[in-house]
């Protein structure tokens, strides 16, 4: 079994400001651990339903988050960004049996988690085929677009909601949910058993049940909260202004839906 993991920090457990996410703050190297601590139980998880090769993207800001020295020796470790399309699944081909989402958070525009947002902080929202896109949905199409199926997720309650409603034989695991500005969460410790637990489970069940279908066509919608950025971006090719701050691309080919968002988020 071959394995893929990709880790983000807004949706682990106790995160609650950017403070906490941000490299240049002090309050950034707890929050650093336990996104570190948060995938080390997915790859143990992962391990113990049989897994042979795991490979893990650091896919938060600058991709060089995760504590490497705390990171088992057999695991594969991808940092920082080549640019790619697939973004926070960078190098994911069919030769993979599985994807988990550790970290992951609420779409922006939600209220789910007072980190709410998609790809960047430009977007104020991201609609694809109409639906609220979140990074998870996007990446687990991107999955999808490859055959392999995205199989776990954790992060906050909001998108567990979102996942259970995408796919339900998907494993997710909330390990908090947002009020405002505060957190309700559970325990770092709690966090990692839960996950570790939920991981393991996850990959033991059926994976082929976890695959979202892909869409015929799809129809992007970006909004932004600056409308500046709205008539810049509304010049990438293809795309076309639809509105007050917001642009609109059509497309059959799912790639070329991560290729513009490579460019416009």
């Amino acid at each position: 079994m071959k394995v893929y993991i990709s880790v983000d920090i807004e949706g682990v457990a106790g995160i609650t400001h950017w403070d906490e996410a941000e490299k240049t703050h002090r309050d950034y190297p707890e929050f650093r651990e336990q996104m570190t601590r948060e995938a080390i139980a997915a790859i143990e998880g992962a391990q113990a339903a049989g897994a042979k090769e795991i490979w893990v993207k650091d896919a938060h800001d600058s991709g060089r988050n995760l504590i490497t020295s705390m990171l088992p020796s057999e695991i594969r470790l991808i940092r920082s960004w080549a640019g790619h399309p697939l973004c926070m699944v960078q190098e994911l081909d069919k030769s993979f049996d599985a994807v988990m989402m550790i970290g992951y958070h609420a779409a922006a525009g939600s209220e789910a988690n007072a980190l709410a947002h998609t790809l960047s902080l430009k977007p104020h929202l991201i609609r694809l085929n109409d639906r609220i896109a979140s990074e998870f949905y996007i990446h687990a199409l991107a999955g999808s677009m490859l055959g392999v199926p995205t199989v776990f997720v954790t992060g906050d309650e909001g998108l567990m909601a979102e996942v259970e409603s995408t796919n339900a034989h998907i494993g997710r695991c909330g390990v908090k949910r947002g009020v405002g500005q505060s957190t309700v969460t559970m325990t770092a410790k709690a966090a990692i058993a839960a996950i570790r637990q939920g991981a393991e489970a996850a990959l033991k069940a059926d994976p082929g049940k976890s695959l979202i279908a892909l869409p015929e066509r799809f129809v992007l919608e970006v909004t932004y909260a600056n409308p500046v950025l709205a008539y810049r971006m509304s010049w990438y090719p293809g795309a076309g202004h639809a509105g007050d701050r917001t642009i609109r691309y059509e497309t059959a080919n799912y790639l070329d839906i991560l290729r513009m968002l490579n460019f416009v988020t």
